[in-house]
């Protein structure tokens, strides 16, 4: 990595460490500057507002994700958790909501767009590759893979996005997804163990 990249990447990392702290919003330039020990005029080389940095801060979490979802992909879980838990690598941490709440401000809807697609470019390929796996072992059958995962991950994002699915939502879910992928039914209900799991473990009840 050149020098200049380097030090692209180290303020993208106190930016992201400022963000979950203080909130993207009660954070300033001229904070991201102090902490990082440079002048202004270095800061806007890089970065030509503190939005743009906000883009590439959010850019550097998916990239993070991918890593996670590709971990995931070439693990030994079998292939439904594969693709449930490439869906869930996809999803910020809660810390990370601070800097996902930024997207929703009606000034950064151009921008919450673009990350929108980069995130399914980044997401589909994975889910593509777990669900062609699935084919070749005889537990998915279903042609037209990528808009299959594409419609499952826009379906499970904006319903696993809200704290308060309910358990009707979920078999609802599972239902589709066995329909998409071409899936015996009730070959995937135990996704339902494996959701409640991940609300256990961010702290929400079953």
């Amino acid at each position: 990595m050149k020098k200049g990249e380097k030090r692209k990447q180290e303020l993208l990392k106190i930016a992201y460490k400022m963000f979950l702290t203080k909130g993207y919003e009660n954070t300033s330039v001229d904070e991201i500057i102090e902490e990082a020990g440079i002048a202004k005029g270095t800061y806007y080389y890089y970065f030509e507002s503190k939005e743009q940095m906000l883009e590439e801060v959010i850019e550097m979490m998916i990239g993070q994700e991918a890593e996670v979802a590709r971990q995931v992909l070439n693990s030994g879980m079998d292939v439904v958790q594969k693709i449930l838990g490439i869906m869930a690598a996809f999803r910020p941490t809660q810390e990370e909501t601070t800097i996902e709440n930024a997207l929703h401000q009606q000034e950064n809807a151009l921008m919450h767009n673009k990350v929108k697609k980069r995130l399914m470019a980044a997401a589909i390929p994975l889910l593509a590759e777990a669900a062609e796996e699935g084919n070749r072992q005889g537990i998915f059958c279903c042609d037209h893979v990528p808009e299959r995962v594409k419609l499952l991950l826009i379906v499970g994002n904006e319903l696993f996005d809200e704290e308060n699915f309910t358990e009707s939502d979920v078999a609802v879910f599972i239902d589709m997804a066995e329909k998409l992928l071409g899936a015996k039914a009730g070959s995937m209900d135990y996704i339902k163990g494996l959701i409640g799991q991940t609300r256990c473990k961010n702290g929400e009840k079953e």
